[in-house]
C-alpha cells in the first residue's frame, strides 16, 4: 500500500457537470478524499486523467490506497464501522454481492446529475457507477514467438504452443474459456456452465494444461512474465500489455479471440463513509463524458460513458477492447451469473487448485 497526499486548496462553489449538485467550501475535515483503485499502470493512468486534475480543479486533496481487487477490506471495514476508503474502482464480479449486503451505498443519479442510460451495463449496477471498460485478453512477446495463437483453443494447445502459460487465480474467465476452446458456442457458455455437467467439462479442460499454468493475482504480473520469458503465453489485462509496449518498449502483442469484454471497473462508496458527499463530488467528476475519455491518453481502456467515445485518444483506439474490431469475436462476461454462482464456482475453483 502505499498514500499519496495532493497539495490542498480552498474548495470554491463549483459545478462539475450540468445538472450536477454543487457544494459550498466544507468544513477542513471533508476537504481530502481517499480513492482506492489497483495500483500500476492503472492507478497511474487515473492519478493523470482523474485523481489530480480532480484536486487540482476542485481543492479536495487525494489520498490514494491500493488494494488487489478483494472486496474482504470493504466487507471489513463497513461491518466494524471503521471505513476509511471514500471511493473504491471496484470490481462488476461483486459490485452487485456487496450492494445486496448492504455494504454499499446505492447510487442516487440524480444527486450524480448524470444520465444513467448513457452508461454501458448502468441499469445492472444499483450501487455502482460504470468507470470504464477492460478486457481479459490473451498475449504473447513477438520477440519470443513470432507466430503466436490464434485462437482460444492455442491457450490449451501444448503441443503447438508448448511451455507455460499465466492465468488469473480465478474461477472467472478461465472457466468461459475452457468451454468455448472445447466446442461451446459463445452464445451458450453460461446455458453449458449453469449445469453440473457443464462445471465438470470446464474444470476437464482446464486438467489439460494445469500442470503448465503460472497463476498471476496482480495486473502488473502478466508482463513481467512475459518479460522474463517465464510463459509462452499470458491472460492479461489489455491497458497492461499497452503500457508495456508503450513505456518499457516490450513488442507484447494481444490475440482477441473470445477477449472477455464487458468485465469493466465501477466505481462504488463503501457504505457508513465519513465523507459521502466528496465521494460523490468525486465521481461525478470522473463519470463525466469528457473527463472519462481523457484516460485513454494513458491506458487503453475504454470509457464506460457512451458520450465520452468522441474524447478517445486516437492512438489508444485500436487498443480498446471496446473498439468494433477487437469485438468481432469478443465473449460478454454476465455478471448477473456471477453474483448467483460466484461463491461455488470459486469454492469448487479453489478446491481445484489444490487437487
Amino acid at each position: 500500500m502505499r498514500s499519496a497526499v495532493l497539495g490542498i486548496k480552498a474548495l470554491a462553489v463549483i459545478g462539475l457537470v450540468a445538472g450536477s449538485f454543487v457544494l459550498t467550501k466544507p468544513g477542513a475535515a471533508a476537504d481530502q478524499i481517499t480513492i482506492t483503485s489497483w495500483g500500476g499502470a492503472l492507478q497511474l493512468a487515473e492519478r493523470q486523467a482523474w485523481f489530480e486534475p480532480f484536486s487540482k480543479e476542485t481543492g479536495i486533496a487525494v489520498t490514494e490506497d491500493e488494494y488487489s481487487g478483494d472486496a474482504a477490506k470493504i466487507r471489513a471495514m463497513v461491518e466494524s464501522k471503521s471505513v476509511t476508503w471514500d471511493v473504491v474502482d471496484g470490481w462488476t464480479l461483486w459490485a452487485n454481492q456487496l450492494c445486496d449486503a448492504g455494504l454499499l451505498e446505492r447510487i442516487d443519479w440524480t444527486k450524480l446529475g448524470l444520465d444513467r442510460s448513457r452508461f454501458i451495463d448502468g441499469d445492472k449496477y444499483d450501487c455502482g457507477v460504470p468507470s470504464f471498460i477492460s478486457s481479459d485478453v490473451i498475449a504473447y512477446d513477438k520477440d519470443k514467438l513470432a507466430d503466436g495463437p490464434k485462437t482460444i483453443a492455442d491457450l490449451f494447445d501444448t503441443k503447438k504452443f508448448p511451455g507455460k502459460r499465466g492465468l488469473r487465480k480465478s474461477a472467472e474467465v478461465n472457466l468461459e474459456w475452457a468451454l468455448i476452446a472445447d466446442g461451446v458456442p459463445k452464445q451458450d457458455v453460461y446455458k453449458v456452465l449453469n449445469t453440473p455437467e457443464g462445471v465438470d467439462r470446464a474444470f476437464k479442460k482446464l486438467d489439460t494444461i494445469k500442470k503448465d499454468i503460472v497463476w498471476w493475482e496482480a495486473g502488473a504480473q502478466p508482463p513481467q512474465l512475459l518479460a522474463d520469458g517465464q510463459v509462452v503465453m499470458t491472460s492479461a489485462y489489455n491497458g497492461r500489455i499497452y503500457d508495456a509496449n508503450k513505456n518499457s518498449g516490450k513488442h507484447f502483442e494481444i490475440m482477441w479471440d473470445a477477449q472477455m469484454s464487458g468485465m469493466g471497473n465501477v466505481w462504488v462508496i463503501p457504505a457508513g463513509g465519513p465523507r459521502v458527499d466528496e465521494a460523490y463530488k468525486f465521481i461525478a467528476y470522473a463519470a463525466s463524458a469528457q473527463v472519462q475519455g481523457t484516460l485513454t491518453k494513458y491506458i487503453p481502456y475504454g470509457p464506460a460513458n457512451k458520450d465520452a467515445m468522441e474524447f478517445v485518444s486516437a492512438e489508444s483506439l485500436p487498443w480498446l477492447g471496446n473498439a468494433p474490431d477487437n469485438l468481432v469475436n469478443a465473449f460478454q462476461s454476465d455478471p448477473a451469473f456471477w453474483k448467483d454462482k460466484g461463491d461455488d464456482l470459486n469454492q469448487r475453483f479453489t478446491a481445484w487448485l489444490a487437487q
